[in-house]
């Protein structure tokens, strides 16, 4: 039986930690950055663990057991 494949959108746009949570990027930082407060901008440096409803796609995603 073949290797079963990650979805390679999913392992472009997230992040596995050693300890199994599932980082993203923040949303709202690419563009109209002047509008932004310096407090806002700073945090999207950060990377963001995702939301517990959304845990078990990724799971499935990016073949985490």
């Amino acid at each position: 039986m073949p290797k079963t494949k990650t979805r390679s959108a999913a392992k472009k746009r997230f992040k596995v930690t050693g300890t199994g949570k599932i980082l993203r990027r923040p949303t709202m930082r690419s563009h109209n950055l002047e509008h932004k407060s310096s407090k806002k901008k700073r945090k999207f440096g950060r990377n963001i663990e995702i939301a517990g409803s959304d845990y078990k796609a990724l799971k499935q995603m990016l073949r985490i057991k």
